[in-house]
């Protein structure tokens, strides 16, 4: 059941080690100058960005985290809670589980409840052009994620190997939602030639956050094991 793979993803990032061990997100190499002359007044300085219409207070988002198990349901509150407070982007994990199984939605429809003027990032697999419009409305969300995780899907037991027509299905998603549609990887990376078709395809813009931090590759291994 997917409602069972979502807890166990839980456990297994809660008691194993399952970050990258020799491919970093790459903030080791960025330093911030120290200015010791800033010209500047503190109360004046102003973090905020406006992503597609929406004002955030700072240019943060918690994306892609969980659903799809009553486990989740409280994990997704509490997130919702520090995105409303903050007025930071929030994301939920895939909610297929939601869609094909109505008993979930609570464990996504909570964000909502607790993060009712955040930005709130829905998310789908490639494949799944049939459920876009669901994943939208079951969230009221902002913006659309559809998820790419070729690698995770090929060592999960369970896994999708099919690959084939994602960059069509990413297309009829894009047509078919009336919110902007953001493409992301699940820890991997986009290659540029992959960012060029996701943009043709109509995607509005992608997450850059690279390879690196947990490996759902690792999540899956231990879970095949």
């Amino acid at each position: 059941m997917i409602s069972d793979r979502k807890l166990e993803h839980l456990l297994i990032c809660k008691n194993y080690d399952v970050n990258y061990k020799d491919k970093t997100t790459g903030f080791e190499d960025i330093e911030l100058i120290h200015r010791a002359l800033p010209e500047v007044h503190k109360e004046e300085i102003d973090i905020s960005t406006e992503v597609f219409g929406k004002k955030l207070e700072s240019p943060l988002f918690i994306t892609a985290i969980t659903g799809g198990h009553a486990a989740a349901k409280d994990i997704n509150k509490e997130l919702a809670i520090v995105a409303e407070d903050k007025q930071i982007g929030l994301g939920v994990g895939s909610q297929r589980a939601a869609i094909v199984n109505p008993e979930l939605r609570d464990t996504y429809d909570v964000v909502r409840e607790y993060a009712p003027s955040a930005l709130i990032l829905g998310n789908i697999g490639a494949p799944q052009s049939d459920l876009a419009k669901d994943a939208v409305e079951i969230l009221d969300s902002d913006i659309l994620a559809i998820h790419l995780n070729p690698l995770q899907e090929v060592i999960q037991p369970e896994g999708d190997v099919d690959a084939r027509g994602y960059i069509d299905s990413i297309a009829e998603i894009c047509k078919s939602v009336d919110v902007p549609v953001m493409a992301k990887e699940t820890g991997t990376g986009i290659s540029a030639e992959d960012a060029i078709a996701l943009e043709k395809a109509g995607v509005s813009f992608i997450d850059v956050e690279g390879a690196g931090g947990t490996s759902w590759a690792a999540v899956e291994t231990y879970r095949a094991d």
